[in-house]
C-alpha cells in the first residue's frame, strides 16, 4: 500500500466525524430543537412539583406514571418516573420531528443537493444524519434524567434506595442504575428514529416528514392498545419500551430488555436499509 492510500484511509474516519459533528451541531442549534429539549426538562419539575404539593401535608402520593408513589421516600425515583412519563410519546415525538426533518428539511430548504456536491458521498452523509439522530436520542434522554434528579434532589431525601423487589442497595447503586435505565431509554427509541429517517427521505417537505412520522407513531400507539390486534402487538416497536423497570429489581431481568433492543436493532436494520436504498437512488433537485 502507497503512502497515498495510507493518508486517504486515514482521513476519511476524519472527514466521517467532521461531518457528524456538523450534523449534530446543526441539529442542536435549531430553535425548534431547543425547545423539544426544554420542553423534556420541564416536564419532571412538572411531575415533582405536584408530587411534592399533593403530600405537603404528609400524604402519601396518589395515582399517575409507573414509580410515582415511591418519589416521596427518594428523589431518585423521580428520574425513573420521569422517564416512565416521556417515554409513551415525548420522547419519541421529539426523536420523530428531529428524524424526520433530517433529509426531508434539508430538501425543503434547498441545502440537500449542496451536500451532495461535498466528496462525503450520500451514504456517508444519510449514516451520519442518522448518528445525529441517535445523539439527540441519548442527549434528550439525559435531559430528562439530569432535570429529574436535579427536581429530585432539591424537594424529597435522597439514599439507599429500594427496589421494586424490596431489596435496599446503596444510593450510588441505585444511581448507576438510573444511568442504566437512561441508556435503555434511549436504546428503546431507535427504532422510531430509524422510521424517522426512512419517511424524510420519502418527501422534500419537512413538515410533511414529521407531521408522518407522529403520527405513524400515535397510530402504533393505538393499535398497542386494542386487544383484538394482540397477536401482532409484541412486534410493535413501542412494545416492550417500559421494560426498563425490569432494571430496578434485583436481581434484574433481562428478558424483556434484551427483547425490546433486539426488536429495536430489527427496525433499524429494515428501515435504515429502506432509508439508503431511497436516498442512494433519489433524485435530488433541490
Amino acid at each position: 500500500m502507497s503512502r497515498a492510500d495510507t493518508l486517504t484511509g486515514s482521513v476519511r474516519p476524519i472527514r466521517s466525524l467532521g461531518l457528524f459533528r456538523s450534523e449534530l451541531l446543526t441539529v442542536l442549534r435549531r430553535w425548534r430543537t431547543l425547545a423539544l429539549l426544554a420542553v423534556l426538562a420541564a416536564v419532571p419539575v412538572l411531575i415533582g412539583v405536584a408530587v411534592r404539593i399533593e403530600t405537603g401535608d404528609g400524604g402519601p402520593a396518589g395515582g399517575g406514571p409507573a414509580f410515582v408513589a415511591l418519589i416521596t421516600n427518594n428523589g431518585l425515583f423521580l428520574v425513573f418516573a420521569s422517564l416512565a412519563a416521556t417515554l409513551p410519546f415525548f420522547l419519541p415525538m421529539a426523536v420523530g420531528v428531529v428524524a424526520g426533518d433530517a433529509v426531508a428539511g434539508e430538501a425543503a430548504a434547498g441545502t440537500l443537493r449542496y451536500l451532495l456536491v461535498a466528496p462525503a458521498g450520500r451514504t456517508r452523509l444519510l449514516v451520519s444524519k442518522y448518528a445525529s439522530v441517535l445523539a439527540f436520542c441519548l442527549i434528550a434522554t439525559l435531559v430528562v434524567a439530569l432535570s429529574a434528579l436535579v427536581t429530585g434532589a432539591l424537594l424529597f431525601p435522597l439514599g439507599d434506595v429500594t427496589l421494586l423487589s424490596g431489596t435496599t442497595v446503596p444510593f450510588f447503586e441505585g444511581l448507576l442504575r438510573a444511568l442504566l435505565v437512561a441508556l435503555v431509554v434511549a436504546g428503546s427509541l431507535t427504532g422510531i428514529a430509524a422510521l424517522g429517517l426512512f419517511v424524510s427521505t420519502l418527501t422534500d417537505s419537512g413538515i410533511a416528514a414529521m407531521a408522518t412520522t407522529v403520527g405513524l407513531l400515535i397510530t402504533v400507539q393505538i393499535v398497542d392498545t386494542i386487544p383484538q390486534l394482540g397477536a401482532v402487538q409484541p412486534y410493535l416497536f413501542l412494545h416492550h419500551w417500559l421494560s426498563f423497570a425490569d432494571l430496578v429489581r434485583e436481581p434484574v431481568y433481562w428478558d424483556g430488555i434484551r427483547g425490546n433492543l433486539q426488536l429495536q436493532a430489527l427496525y433499524v436494520a429494515v428501515f435504515g436499509s429502506a432509508a439508503w436504498a431511497r436516498f442512494t437512488t433519489r433524485d435530488v433537485t433541490c
